[in-house]
């Protein structure tokens, strides 16, 4: 950071012995401490910190090759005539056949019995995965039905109408156990259209609202960014106070889980969020 700022022509200027001097307070958003030290205004802090905030932390970066990581939907959501399709994308799936030769072998006369028993069993197998790669893409086909039924609200308006859905729940209704589902949607992904998302994705907990309506932790996550994106900088919601708002929109939710979503939103405590 102090190299790009001598680059600039700022090797004297405030963001620089910010820095230089002050490194540890900036980055726990200490701004009365640093203006205090400094014999500066917190505003010229935070005009600094905002300042230092567009330089780049890791500016190797820019010659190391971004790794290209690319998904293929396994299933495609489609709205067709008001009703939504599902397509199961076949191209990563091989076409397994028995080769007719050992169909011939079998009925020639040439092989003696030892042979064709091999063979016999051999085929057998071979039937045996056809089969089992047949089983598991109606398996995928079952869940993927299920989870466009259920989740008709997030397919039209996105994921802060993701409703609550459990694993075990599919797997009464699709007619196999828990572990089946959990492993055919494994590494699997959705293309809908609110983009591609990992199958597992749409399995979440929830929470039952003062008006007994399911509302998934997806949900939550999403009104809590909301909460946070709309906030004054000056006076940053806390996590008890997005409690207490939660709480009269009839959602029931302790301070620590708002605290743990918060995290995973990678977002700031309050003091932390705090604009001068």
């Amino acid at each position: 950071l102090l190299i790009q700022l001598k680059r600039s022509g700022r090797g004297s200027s405030l963001e620089y012995k910010i820095i230089a001097e002050h490194m540890q307070d900036l980055g726990k958003r200490r701004f009365p401490e640093i203006a205090r030290r400094m014999g500066i205004t917190v505003e010229q802090v935070q005009k600094c910190a905002n300042s230092i905030a567009q330089l780049e932390p890791r500016p190797g970066a820019i010659f190391a090759e971004a790794p290209r990581n690319y998904v293929v939907p396994d299933v495609t959501v489609e709205k067709i005539n008001g009703e939504y399709q599902i397509i199961l994308n076949g191209e990563q799936i091989p076409h397994l056949r028995i080769s007719n030769t050992y169909k011939d072998i079998m009925s020639g006369d040439g092989s003696g019995s030892e042979v064709k028993d091999y063979i016999r069993d051999k085929i057998r197998s071979g039937k045996f995965l056809i089969k089992s790669i047949h089983q598991r893409q109606q398996t995928i086909s079952n869940i993927a039905h299920e989870i466009v039924k259920r989740q008709r609200e997030f397919l039209d308006q996105g994921s802060a109408h993701l409703k609550p859905m459990t694993m075990v729940q599919i797997a009464d209704i699709v007619g196999v156990h828990e572990t089946t589902v959990s492993r055919a949607i494994s590494g699997k992904y959705m293309s809908t259209p609110q983009g591609v998302f990992e199958m597992k994705y749409f399995f979440t907990p929830g929470y039952q609202t003062s008006s007994g309506e399911a509302m998934s932790n997806t949900s939550v996550k999403e009104a809590i960014l909301d909460l946070v994106k709309n906030e004054t900088g000056k006076a940053p919601l806390s996590d008890k106070e997005i409690v207490e708002i939660l709480s009269k929109r009839g959602i029931p939710i302790a301070r620590r889980t708002v605290a743990k979503y918060r995290t995973e939103l990678n977002i700031l405590p309050s003091n932390m969020r705090r604009k001068y």
